[in-house]
C-alpha cells in the first residue's frame, strides 16, 4: 500500500472509522467530563469575623424559626443547623438562603423585618463562613473543555475557508444545559458525531478546491508555489490555516505532522493542492480544532491561579460575542501581548460588527427561550388566526427588541420598561394597534398601558401557553426563572391534572380553577408564587392578544406576590417588577450571560464576579456594553486555575494539542 493510499485510508475515504481520531477525541471527551464532574478541593475565604453563636443564630431565631422551624415551611427547618460546621455542610441550601435574603423575599412582608444592617450580616456571614467566598481572592472556578457546538463550528467553517453552506446543520443536536446549548459539561462527543467530523471535513475542502478563482479559495491559498519554492508554500499555507483553526500559533511538531500529507502526496505523484487538501482536512477534524482548549503553567495544582494567555482570551471574547473565531485584528493583538491593554475598545468594537448578531440569536433567544416558539402548536379549532405568519412575526418583534437594545447601548432595564416595539402589519393587528402596513417591521412607539416590554410580547405570552388556554403557572414560572433568577423547586409527584375542555370552562376562569387545583398544602407554597405572576397576565390569551374575558366570565387580572406587593393587572405588575423587583432582574441577567459567556453553570466561588458586574451595572446607568464590559473583566473571564490531579493521572506539561 503506498503512502497516499495509506493516509486515505487514515481518514476515513474508504469507510474505515481513523483510531487515532477514535482514541485522541474519546480521550480529550472523557476528560472533558472528568473536568466537568470534579469539584475544586480549594475554597477561599476564612472564618470571618461573624461567630455563628452569638451573631448568626439569634437573627435566625428571631426572624426565620416562624417560618423554618417547627413549621418547615418549603421542607425548610434552619434549626438542624446547630453550629457553623453543619451549615458549611449544606451549602446549596444556604445559597437560597442568601438569595431570598438579598432579593427581600424572606421574611415575607406580614412578618417582623430585619434591618438593613441584619440583613447584610447575615448574607455576609453566609457568603464568607459558609460559601467560602473571598473576594480579596477570588477563585475563578473550573474551565471545562468544550467542543464547538453546531453554530459555532458553523460560523467557524465560514470564516476560516469561506463556505457558504452549513455543514454542521446535520450534525445531532446539541445537549442544552443551564438553558443554553454551549456548556461544556453537556456537549458530548457521540461516535455518529466522529463520523460526521470526518465526511464534513472532505466535503468544506472539496467545496473550496472546486473553484480555484473563489473567494474559499483565495483565503486559504495565500499564495502559489513554484518548483523551487513548493515546500516553502505548503509550510505557509498550512501553517496559516492551522494557526486560524487552532486560535493559537502552531507548533512545530504539529506543523511538521500535517506536512506528511504533502509529503506523501508528492511521492505518489499527486498535486500540491491534493496534499493541502489533505492536510487540511486532517487540521478540521484535529481536537484543536473541535475542542476549545487552552493551555496553561501548572494545570494539575488547583491551588495555581493565573490570567489566561491572550490567545485563549481572543478565544473566550469572540466565541462570547461572535459565537465565532477571533478574527485578525484580535490574533493580531493576542501576540503582540496587547489585547488586554485595548479590551475596551475591542469590546466596543466587536459589538458593533454584525457578527455580534450571535448575541440576540444564540444569547437572548435562549435565555428568553424564543428558540420554543418553533414547536408551539395552538389549538386551530381555538385559535383559527394563528398561523406561520404570526408565529414568525412574533418571534421577529422580540429578536429586533433585543437587538435594539444590545447594538443601541440602551439600558437592560427597556427590557421591562420599554415604550416602544418593533410590528409588521400582522403583529399590529394582531395587538389592536392601528397605523402600520406592510410586511416591513419598524419601530412603533406604544400608547397605553397593555403593551411594553417583554412581559407583554406575543412571542413570550405563547410559548409560556397550553395549546387551547392560557397556564398561569407556566407564566408565572417563566418568569422567575428568566427575569426573577428565583426559579420554584420542581412540583411533587402525582400532582393532579388540571382538567380541560368546556364542561371545565363553564366552571370559571382560568383563576378560579387554578385556585382550586391547588387547595393542596403541598402546593400552596410554590403557586403561591407563581400564580399571582401568571393571574396578572390573564388579560392575554394563550396567543398573546388582548382580552377582557375568558368566554363568558370577567378577568380578573389582580393579585399579590409572595412579598406581599398587590397589583391590578399587567401594568401595575411591569410597575412593580421596575420599581421593586430591578435589582433582582439585573442580578438574573447578569447570571444568565456570565453562563452562557463562561460555558458552565455559576458556582459559589462566582458570587463575588456577579455582585461585582451588578454593582458596576447600575454605576453605568444599566448600559447593555457595561454589562459585557465587566463580564470580560471579570475573575471568571480573565482567569482560570489548575485542577485537582485524580488518582493515577499523570501530570500535564500543560501544552494544548501536543
Amino acid at each position: 500500500m503506498n503512502g497516499l493510499t495509506e493516509r486515505k485510508n487514515l481518514m476515513g475515504r474508504r469507510g474505515r472509522f481513523p483510531g487515532w481520531l477514535l482514541i485522541i477525541l474519546f480521550g480529550l471527551a472523557a476528560e472533558a467530563q472528568g473536568a466537568a464532574s470534579r469539584q475544586s478541593s480549594s475554597q477561599a475565604g476564612g472564618a470571618g469575623s461573624l461567630v455563628y453563636q452569638s451573631d448568626i443564630k439569634p437573627l435566625l431565631t428571631r426572624y426565620c424559626y416562624g417560618c423554618h422551624g417547627e413549621k418547615k415551611k418549603g421542607d425548610l427547618d434552619l434549626r438542624i443547623y446547630t453550629d457553623e460546621a453543619a451549615a458549611r455542610n449544606d451549602p446549596k441550601e444556604f445559597e437560597k438562603v442568601l438569595h431570598n435574603l438579598q432579593a427581600r423575599e424572606m421574611p415575607p412582608e406580614n412578618k417582623p423585618q430585619p434591618t438593613t444592617a441584619e440583613r447584610a450580616r447575615m448574607a455576609k456571614w453566609v457568603e464568607i463562613n459558609v460559601l467560602g467566598c473571598d473576594c480579596n481572592q477570588p477563585d475563578p472556578g473550573r474551565v471545562t473543555l468544550r467542543r464547538l457546538n453546531r453554530t459555532e463550528y458553523n460560523n467557524t467553517i465560514r470564516e476560516l475557508t469561506g463556505v457558504t453552506f452549513q455543514p454542521a446543520d446535520d450534525f445531532p443536536a446539541d445537549d442544552v444545559g443551564y438553558g443554553f446549548d454551549n456548556i461544556g459539561d453537556v456537549l458530548s462527543v457521540s461516535p455518529i458525531l466522529l463520523e460526521e467530523y470526518l465526511s464534513t471535513a472532505e466535503k468544506i475542502m472539496s467545496s473550496v478546491m472546486t473553484n480555484a478563482s473563489s473567494e474559499a479559495y483565495q483565503r486559504i491559498f495565500i499564495r502559489q508555489p513554484t518548483v523551487a519554492t513548493t515546500n516553502a508554500v505548503a509550510r505557509e499555507i498550512i501553517a496559516n490555516f492551522a494557526r486560524r483553526a487552532y486560535r493559537r500559533p502552531v507548533t512545530e511538531r504539529e506543523l511538521e505532522g500535517l506536512l506528511r500529507f504533502t509529503d506523501m502526496a508528492q511521492k505518489d505523484g499527486e498535486s500540491f493542492e491534493t496534499g493541502i487538501k489533505l492536510a487540511l482536512e486532517a487540521v478540521l477534524v484535529s481536537p484543536n480544532f473541535l475542542f476549545r482548549d487552552e493551555s496553561q503553567p501548572e494545570p494539575d495544582n488547583p491551588q495555581s491561579i493565573h490570567p489566561i494567555d491572550e490567545y485563549a482570551l481572543a478565544t473566550r471574547l469572540s466565541y462570547f460575542l461572535w459565537s465565532s473565531m477571533p478574527d485578525e485584528e484580535l490574533f493580531k493583538l493576542a501576540g503582540q501581548k496587547k489585547l488586554r491593554a485595548n479590551l475596551t475598545r475591542q469590546v466596543q468594537r466587536m459589538l458593533k460588527d454584525p457578527k455580534a448578531d450571535a448575541l440576540v440569536v444564540n444569547f437572548a433567544d435562549q435565555w428568553l427561550q424564543i428558540r420554543n416558539l418553533a414547536n408551539v402548536t395552538p389549538d386551530p379549532k381555538t385559535f383559527p388566526e394563528f398561523n406561520n405568519d404570526l408565529r414568525n412575526a412574533m418571534n421577529r418583534e422580540t429578536e429586533l427588541f433585543t437587538g435594539f437594545i444590545i447594538k443601541q447601548d440602551r439600558s437592560v432595564l427597556e427590557f421591562l420598561e420599554a415604550n416602544y416595539t418593533f410590528l409588521n402589519e400582522r403583529l399590529a393587528k394582531h395587538y389592536g394597534i392601528e397605523g402600520v402596513q406592510g410586511d416591513e417591521f419598524r419601530r412603533v412607539d406604544l400608547k397605553g398601558d397593555q403593551r411594553g416590554g417583554l412581559l407583554t410580547q406575543a412571542s413570550i405570552l405563547t410559548i409560556t401557553s397550553n395549546p387551547t388556554r392560557t397556564s398561569p403557572v407556566k407564566r408565572g414560572r417563566w418568569v422567575l426563572e428568566n427575569l426573577l433568577a428565583a426559579p420554584p423547586p420542581p412540583p411533587p409527584p402525582n400532582v393532579p391534572i388540571l382538567k380541560e375542555g368546556k364542561e371545565a370552562a363553564l366552571k370559571g376562569t382560568m383563576r378560579q380553577r387554578m385556585e382550586q387545583h391547588r387547595a393542596d398544602p403541598n402546593c400552596a407554597s410554590c403557586h403561591a408564587r407563581m400564580d399571582p405572576i401568571g393571574f396578572g397576565l390573564e388579560n392575554y390569551d394563550a396567543i398573546g392578544a388582548w382580552r377582557m374575558k375568558e368566554g363568558n366570565f370577567a378577568i380578573d387580572s389582580s393579585g399579590q406576590l409572595a412579598t406581599g406587593e398587590s397589583f391590578r393587572g399587567a401594568a401595575d405588575l411591569k410597575s412593580i417588577m421596575i420599581k421593586r423587583k430591578k435589582e433582582a432582574f439585573v442580578q438574573c441577567l447578569s447570571e444568565k450571560m456570565l453562563t452562557y459567556a463562561l460555558g458552565r453553570g455559576l458556582e459559589q466561588y462566582d458570587k463575588c464576579a456577579l455582585d461585582s458586574i451588578v454593582q458596576k451595572l447600575a454605576r453605568n446607568r444599566y448600559r447593555f456594553s457595561s454589562l459585557v464590559m465587566e463580564i470580560v473583566q471579570s475573575a471568571p473571564f480573565q482567569m482560570r486555575r489548575g485542577e485537582l490531579a485524580r488518582p493515577g493521572q499523570q501530570a500535564s506539561d500543560g501544552k494544548a494539542g501536543e
